[in-house]
């Protein structure tokens, strides 16, 4: 693909010479192993550095500013406004992928009254439960599941041994990788009178909305009443677990090994980093952010930024883990102190029988 028509297509501008926009762009690659035939891009200034050294045939730069004249690169520039954004919509445009037949595969098991939409791509080894539906255009791998009465729609992609549980609803444009379990049961369980736990049966409903994407072997259970929903846009990474009758609210992004327990909702926008663990039956905010392993024990305010276990304000967290380090000195310091103290006392004189009356 020509420059020119990538950068018109990626909503960037060329900058410099006119002819740049006759080079041709065959892959992308990051700034540091482009070579000729790539385009490259930065949008983090510690890489800035390296825009001079680059081999790249093209580079996607921000906005220029003064200044900048020192770093500039031997290769053609495309500004954007968000460099990054232009870059993946460059990836999008620039990835070999080549997308399976469509049709139902002979080794596919689908229901008689099953509904596949138009140019849908059922996979071989495939399972479509009675009454199940599958969207126009949707691409369904191998070995996936789909259980009865289950929806999917429009334009989806499902990969291989994923399972969709019985009556599990799918909006468009979702994304699950490969592995994950939707409509799973909920952990319930009542402890009977001979100490036996009782199996709560968990048969309600999971939806899934639009511009959904779930990771690889993430786990989403249904609850025993009610539903759990995750809204639209939201982006939920590999190895979650977000528990029966959880909310996941619009945008949310949940990164890889967050565990939700159930009952709590997780409104719009919310970011929970690695490893975040929240308790069951709290809401967090709207636009709440949770760094890494970061425990949740108790609800979380609009807006907020918090870290660590209990969680805690970010900025108080941080304080406090610098202090974590200078601890054993510390330590040290404090019984030398009163070592010195006991010393000290150990020596002062008798009172007298006033100087006691006095104190």
């Amino acid at each position: 693909m020509k420059l020119r028509e990538l950068a018109e297509r990626v909503h960037g501008r060329l900058d410099g010479d006119a002819g740049a926009g006759d080079v041709e762009i065959h892959g992308v690659a990051g700034i540091e192993h482009a070579g000729p035939g790539d385009l490259t891009f930065v949008a983090n200034p510690r890489y800035h550095a390296l825009i001079r050294q680059t081999r790249a045939s093209a580079i996607i730069l921000g906005r220029a500013k003064p200044g900048d004249e020192h770093a500039a690169p031997s290769c053609a520039i495309v500004r954007a406004e968000n460099p990054y954004l232009a870059f993946a919509k460059a990836v999008a445009l620039l990835a070999q992928t080549t997308p399976p037949a469509r049709g139902v595969d002979r080794l596919s098991s689908v229901a008689a009254d099953a509904t596949i939409g138009p140019d849908a791509s059922i996979g071989p080894f495939v399972a479509i439960g009675s009454g199940a539906s599958i969207g126009a255009r949707t691409i369904v791998y191998p070995h996936v599941v789909v259980g009865r009465g289950a929806r999917v729609g429009d334009d989806c992609v499902v990969h291989a041994h994923v399972s969709i549980r019985e009556r599990v609803v799918i909006g468009h444009r979702v994304i699950v990788q490969d592995g994950a379990v939707l409509g799973s049961d909920g952990f319930g369980f009542v402890k009977q009178a001979d100490g036996t736990h009782f199996k709560i049966p968990q048969h309600a409903d999971l939806v899934i909305e639009d511009d959904v994407e779930i990771g690889a072997n993430t786990t989403i259970d249904r609850p025993a009443v009610g539903e759990t929903r995750i809204r639209a846009g939201a982006k939920i990474d590999n190895l979650v677990q977000i528990a029966h009758g959880v909310s996941v609210g619009a945008r949310a992004l949940l990164a890889a090994q967050v565990g939700i327990a159930g009952s709590s909702v997780v409104e719009d926008d919310v970011v929970l980093a690695g490893q975040v663990g929240v308790a069951g039956h709290l809401r967090i905010g709207k636009g709440a952010r949770a760094s890494a392993q970061t425990g949740i024990p108790n609800s979380v305010d609009a807006g907020e930024f918090v870290s660590g276990y209990p969680a805690i304000p970010n900025r108080d967290w941080l304080k406090s883990s610098a202090i974590f380090r200078q601890l054993p000195a510390l330590r040290k310091r404090v019984a030398e102190l009163e070592k010195r103290l006991a010393d000290l006392e150990g020596r002062r004189a008798p009172q007298s029988d006033e100087e006691r009356k006095k104190t």
